[in-house]
């Protein structure tokens, strides 16, 4: 049986942790792509002579510059881009992560037209956009990454919080993946019990606003770099849903056709991911303020989208 394939493009601190977890969890062999001579070809290597103490047989090769090796792949992680540093809003990343997120989705659809594509790189749910155009592929086959971490975020300070196993917990964000994100408390479980019933709203409110600011929290502590254990396990939590066709339903970035009141936009929703990629997108009851919240989120998406055509021009 033939193993399948993943293409890692970015080989920085994010790249190099999902290299890592999709192949120690033996879901693909794994090419990882970056543009600085020397870096992928140099982790693959380590990855590589780690494999006997990890014992998978999976085959990792790194290269530089040279998108050949990436061919026919299933799946396509993008990480490419420069972090965000302290003091730098998402927006800031805008014009340079464009053109990086241009090049690469090119390259990539080139070499592997059948990929399902899985963008994480900031600003994420813009970045999306760059990736649907530039790979010319059916919606179904472009899907950000951030709905999976900010969820895992929340579940983690819902576990800290009550003193319960991580597993028990799940949790519930829509929106874009930024400061306007949308956690939303009441479909948010602790073995199937809301938390809205084992909390008090203050508590709440207050795990609601740090899963917001999750990613800046781990900036400003780092303070030369951005998180990357938590952003690669969701990249290849969604990797192992496709690669296994698991129709699994997690929060992704997904292109909105009127699904939420909400058209012609990358936004977090609740999808099934399997083999081809979004196979559902799934549309839940919201309250008058949970849809507020959410049309601001896309509000806050859609400025950014507009930045990008005005950067473009």
């Amino acid at each position: 049986m033939m193993r399948k394939k993943a293409t890692v493009i970015g080989a920085g601190n994010v790249g190099a942790t999902a290299a890592l977890r999709l192949a120690e969890k033996e879901l693909a062999d794994v090419v990882l792509i970056d543009i600085i001579e020397g870096v992928p070809e140099g982790k693959c290597l380590d990855l590589a002579e780690a494999a006997p103490i990890e014992q998978h047989d999976c085959k990792i090769t790194g290269c530089a510059g040279n998108y050949s090796d990436a061919k026919g792949s299933d799946i396509v992680i993008i990480t490419a881009g420069i972090p965000r540093k302290p003091g730098m809003s998402r927006d800031d990343l805008l014009s340079t992560n464009m053109g990086i997120m241009d090049a690469v989705t090119k390259e990539v659809a080139a070499v592997a037209p059948e990929a399902v594509l899985i963008i994480v790189s900031n600003p994420l749910d813009a970045m999306c956009h760059v990736a649907y155009e530039a790979s010319g592929f059916p919606r179904n086959r472009v899907v950000g990454m951030a709905g999976v971490l900010d969820s895992a975020r929340f579940r983690a300070f819902i576990a800290m919080e009550l003193n319960v196993s991580v597993e028990n917990t799940h949790a519930f964000v829509l929106g874009g993946h930024g400061d306007t994100m949308v956690p939303l408390p009441r479909y948010s479980t602790v073995a199937g019990i809301p938390i809205t019933e084992l909390l008090p709203r203050e508590r709440i409110e207050a795990m609601v606003e740090r899963t917001r600011s999750g990613g800046a929290e781990i900036v400003g502590l780092l303070k030369t770099g951005s998180a990357y254990y938590a952003p690669a396990s969701a990249a290849v939590e969604m990797a192992e849903a496709i690669l296994k066709d698991k129709k699994k339903i997690l929060p992704c970035a997904a292109l909105l056709e009127g699904q939420y009141g909400i058209r012609d936009l990358f936004i977090g929703v609740p999808v099934k991911l399997g083999e081809n990629g979004i196979e559902d997108i799934i549309e839940i009851q919201l309250t008058d303020e949970e849809k507020a919240a959410l049309n601001r989120s896309a509000d806050a998406v859609r400025s950014l989208v507009a930045d990008m055509k005005r950067l473009h021009k």
